[in-house]
């Protein structure tokens, strides 16, 4: 989700697609709300590729939903439980509707914030997080915080915001960056919990900007 700025001047598209799993090119709609940008088509494949094709029985939140679409990507997946958080009590509708039309029947839609969510839900209780706040907000750093601590030893967290993640800033909440990358004005991250086994040693940047559609 993008709001609150975002990328000025782009008409938001009216509907995504899901690139892959048994939904593939599947339609969600986008519904007309000032601000809302979904996770752009190359992007969530760059994401999906370093995560891997098969999500079964992985247990993700979205935690600004918006349109959905990186929660119904790790659907397609394979994700067997899916939370998808949104304030926008239109977009929780739409998401629902789109839940029902697909038979997403692992995949749930709140209305709810999704920092103050974070805050209540069980530690350790997610195996993925995706974070993809409003984009001229402060909330990337408290929502990277309240992600940490739902997420699982070994799991993983998503997040785009405007800037690029300083390691640092991941370290003093035990996530390690492990991939970065840039579309346009979006910088997206890759982070694993502290302390996990992983093959990579530090993190690996994208060579080349992702160009976002346009």
């Amino acid at each position: 989700m993008k709001r609150a700025g975002g990328e000025r001047g782009r008409a938001p598209p009216h509907e995504v697609r899901i690139i892959g799993g048994r939904w593939k090119r599947s339609k969600l709609p986008v519904a007309d709300v000032p601000g809302l940008r979904p996770t752009p088509d190359r992007v969530r494949e760059t994401l999906f590729n370093w995560l891997g094709q098969d999500l079964d029985g992985w247990r993700c939140l979205d935690a600004f939903a918006g349109s959905g679409a990186l929660g119904f990507e790790a659907a397609s997946r394979g994700a067997a439980h899916v939370v998808l958080l949104e304030r926008d009590r239109t977009l929780v509708r739409s998401l629902a509707d789109s839940a029902q039309r697909l038979k997403a029947a692992g995949l749930r839609a709140e209305c709810a914030d999704g920092v103050a969510w974070m805050a209540r839900a069980a530690p350790s209780s997610f195996d993925l997080v995706f974070l993809d706040p409003p984009f001229d907000s402060a909330l990337a750093a408290p929502a990277l915080a309240a992600a940490a601590r739902v997420v699982a030893p070994d799991g993983w967290i998503y997040l785009e915001q405007p800037q690029p993640l300083q390691a640092d800033a991941a370290l003093q909440v035990g996530l390690r960056v492990v991939r970065q990358g840039r579309a346009g004005a979006v910088h997206f991250h890759l982070l694993r919990r502290e302390g996990a086994e992983d093959p990579d040693k530090g993190p690996v940047f994208d060579s080349a900007p992702v160009k976002a559609p346009g």
